[in-house]
């Protein structure tokens, strides 16, 4: 049944690919930046920042020698920045160990930091023309529904076979394509939650699901966990020029990365005043700001926030705190999409 689809697969993608910076450069640097970009995030989405990286960053020891604030702030609105950490630690090894170019050999490609089997499958077959499969949601979602599987794709076992699968009708010539035609069928025809345009389908006719019906039935999934609810309070403090921002912590979540103060727990009105006095500060003038959520991948936060006046922000105590100015906060200090409803007023003036 897979046989069938590889003929039909690669002739649609060669007429129908999209045109992406990435793409077709035989850049083994520019497949992996893209690919990790990629990871929860559309394609529509991540050219801009791909081109911001490239420009910066142009190659692997550019990305091993860069400051890590720096980095942070290329990666700034991708969110996962262990991955760009990941990414230069693996960038540092290739330096170190096959001279600024990543290995033309696909375990050698796993061995590296941040580096999975679809990234190495990736890299290995659409940079180096190595004939190993690329298994990413799409592909998992498009062959579950062309041989009608009911397994569970979340399940390790399940991928593997689907490697295993695809390694054997890989072509030896174009394995870089045939993944990449996979992963393309299933972003733009074969999408998910039922809505697949199996009118465009350059395989239908060797689909069972299209053949049975059961296209919006696939593929199975388990249900994840429900997440961890935290609720927090963020405060703005600002003295009309200038806003507190601090450093977390630089192991967990967002970690290294500079937020505004928060704390755990809904504080009342009363309770965000009391916090600033114990940061050695008189508070001018108070006012809360609309409620918002950010969504991680195991834990949501539901927070409430005040934007808090101060008489000044030059203290001689209270916790470590930094105080930015609107245009400074922006080129220099990378606070995470987890606090963008509250950064907006950074750049505005208080009352």
């Amino acid at each position: 049944m897979l046989t069938e689809i590889v003929e039909p697969l690669l002739s649609w993608y060669r007429v129908n690919k999209r045109t992406l910076p990435w793409r077709d450069k035989n850049n083994a640097y520019y497949t992996w930046v893209s690919e990790i970009m990629l990871q929860q995030t559309r394609v529509e989405a991540v050219k801009p920042y791909f081109e911001r990286f490239i420009t910066e960053l142009p190659d692997i020891p550019a990305l091993a020698a860069c400051p890590e604030e720096k980095l942070m702030k290329l990666w700034e609105g991708l969110g996962y920045y262990n991955r760009v950490r990941n990414m230069q630690q693996a960038a540092i090894t290739v330096v170190q160990e096959y001279n600024g170019k990543l290995p033309e050999s696909f375990p050698a490609l796993l061995s590296l930091k941040g580096i999975g089997s679809y990234t190495a499958g990736a890299v290995a077959s659409i940079a180096y023309g190595i004939p190993v499969p690329a298994v990413d949601g799409n592909v998992l979602r498009v062959i579950s529904r062309i041989t009608e599987s009911r397994e569970d794709i979340m399940k390790q076992s399940v991928r593997k076979k689907m490697e295993t699968d695809l390694q054997q009708i890989m072509p030896e010539d174009c394995p870089g394509d045939f993944n990449q035609a996979l992963m393309e069928l299933g972003a733009v025809v074969c999408v998910p939650n039922g809505q697949a345009k199996c009118e465009a389908c350059p395989v239908a006719r060797s689909c069972q699901a299209f053949c049975h019906g059961t296209v919006d039935t696939l593929p199975v999934k388990a249900a994840k966990k429900a997440r961890l609810v935290e609720e927090r309070t963020v405060l703005v403090i600002q003295d009309g020029e200038r806003t507190a921002i601090r450093k977390r912590p630089s192991k967990g979540l967002l970690a290294g990365l500079y937020e505004l103060p928060n704390t755990q727990g809904h504080l009342s009105m009363e309770e965000a005043l009391e916090y600033v006095e114990g940061q050695k500060l008189e508070a001018l003038y108070i006012e809360e700001l609309p409620p918002a959520k950010h969504i991680f991948s195991h834990i949501e936060w539901r927070m409430k926030a005040y934007r808090i006046r101060v008489s000044s922000l030059d203290i001689p105590g209270g916790e470590k705190l930094l105080f930015v100015g609107k245009k400074q906060s922006e080129k220099e200090y990378t606070i995470p999409s987890a606090f963008s409803a509250y950064v907006k007023y950074m750049k505005e003036e208080n009352k």
